[in-house]
């Protein structure tokens, strides 16, 4: 499709090479010789790029420009006018133009200023599919739980997201940290901001300082560039610290700094820079014990911990393995080639029994190497890696009898079925009832869904 640009101006003979130069270069054009019908054909036209004069017999290109903005936000547009409205045209810019041109104009600069507008609306179009896809992928609904612990993390995440307040979020590895951090993010004012991770832990440590605040020119040896720290690319959105924990005492002095003052100062520069970031940290360490040890600073974590969020581990919301499984299971389906409408009561008893030291991130691991494995359409215990087969049983506490075990398998399976109820009426519901539909949307049989809905009660 080519793309269109309109362009307005009173004088004939320059709309004539305007649309004679265009043409010949690939672009589809129109023109318009005064305010109104400019606004007019803009509405009809939806150009890419608008050429727009300054001076117009009916109105202020200046009022142009805003109607054009207002209705066409992604047109770029590109004043063009004559030297005595060189202070309009700066106007002009400073309301939204993308640049301007002084008459009379030359084609080549027009031409690359034409390439150069389109360039930056391509990338603009790329950058917000891409918060968008963000934003999706991030929203809570993408991380799996129905437990009573997730409930209650659910609703603390809400609540974090709707302020901005600096956020701690401890966990054992694998809890995902980053998952609810970005969520967090993405739910919250900030989300049109960027989202930058700096894992503190894989630093080295003379690094750590311009890392974070970025180094001038020749600030060290190998310094032969200026460069931007992370504060300063997350400007305006959010700065996801993991590891936290890892941070040695003189780097962790500077963060303290940089937290307190809202500003920062690069290496080997004098210079203070005003940065606006939420901070998200994260830890699997004990900072308590890490502050006790001298190894962490007690006022540090004080600034970090303004709003405290601690993830469970796997095993203490084992009723959400079934809902993690279906999720995984569907995640990897289509990379696989194949689908996977069972999972044996073997199977889900061996991972009920599994005390799960790699948290979510092993049980992601296991189900993909199972599918991997599996013969047929169901997974059963034969296609677990012998860690999980063998390995000992959940611990029971005091007073607790051999009988838990089973009563969690049999909560399990209650899970298991109000999640594949609840998907079954969704795609139902997206289908419009059409059972031949639905079971295509879950890539299974018409028959399978017959039989599954049966088991389930759903008429």
């Amino acid at each position: 499709m080519k793309l269109k640009i309109l362009v307005v101006d009173d004088e004939q003979n320059i709309r004539d090479i305007f649309s004679l130069l265009l043409s010949e270069n690939g672009f589809a054009v129109e023109s318009a010789a005064t305010g109104r019908e400019g606004l007019e054909r803009a509405a009809a036209f939806a150009p890419d790029v608008l050429l727009l004069d300054m001076n117009l017999p009916d109105m202020s290109g200046l009022d142009v420009l805003a109607g054009v903005r207002e209705r066409l936000p992604s047109c770029r547009i590109i004043v063009v006018t004559a030297f005595g409205t060189i202070r309009n045209a700066v106007e002009a810019t400073k309301r939204g133009a993308y640049a301007y041109l002084e008459k009379p104009v030359d084609n080549e600069e027009l031409l690359l200023l034409i390439e150069r507008a389109v360039e930056v609306r391509r990338l603009e179009a790329e950058v917000q599919g891409l918060r968008a896809e963000l934003s999706a992928r991030y929203r809570f609904s993408e991380i799996v739980g129905t437990s009573a612990r997730m409930n209650s993390i659910f609703q603390m995440m809400d609540r974090i997201a709707r302020v901005d307040g600096t956020v701690l979020v401890t966990g054992e590895s694998g809890t995902g940290k980053e998952l609810v951090a970005r969520a967090i993010h993405f739910a919250g004012p900030r989300r049109d901001g960027p989202f930058v991770v700096v894992n503190c832990g894989a630093i080295p440590r003379d690094l750590i300082e311009s890392e974070f605040f970025g180094h001038a020119k020749g600030a060290f040896t190998d310094a032969k560039t200026e460069t931007t720290g992370k504060f300063e690319m997350a400007h305006r959105g959010t700065i996801f610290l993991d590891e936290i924990g890892e941070l040695p005492l003189e780097a962790q002095v500077k963060l303290l700094r940089a937290l307190g003052e809202r500003e920062i100062v690069k290496v080997g520069d004098s210079r203070t820079i005003p940065v606006d970031v939420r901070v998200i940290a994260a830890t699997n360490k004990d900072l308590d014990g890490e502050i006790r040890k001298g190894a962490f600073r007690e006022d540090l974590y004080f600034r970090l911990a303004v709003l405290s969020l601690r993830l469970p581990a796997l095993r203490e919301r084992a009723e959400d393995i079934p809902l993690l499984c279906e999720h995984f299971g569907h995640k990897y389906a289509k990379e696989l080639g194949r689908g996977i409408r069972e999972l044996s009561p073997e199977f889900l008893e061996a991972l009920l029994r599994y005390p799960w030291p790699g948290n979510v991130r092993e049980l992601e691991n296991v189900i993909y190497e199972a599918m991997v494995h599996a013969d047929g359409d169901t997974l059963d215990a034969s296609a677990l890696p012998a860690r999980i087969r063998s390995r000992g049983s959940i611990p029971l506490e005091a007073g607790d009898t051999a009988s838990s075990a089973g009563s969690l398998l049999a909560a399990a399976h209650s899970a298991a079925d109000g999640a594949a109820r609840a998907l079954i009426e969704k795609a139902l519901q997206e289908a419009g009832g059409n059972r031949t539909l639905a079971a295509q949307r879950l890539g299974i049989s018409r028959k399978t869904l017959f039989n599954k809905m049966k088991a389930l009660g759903l008429g």
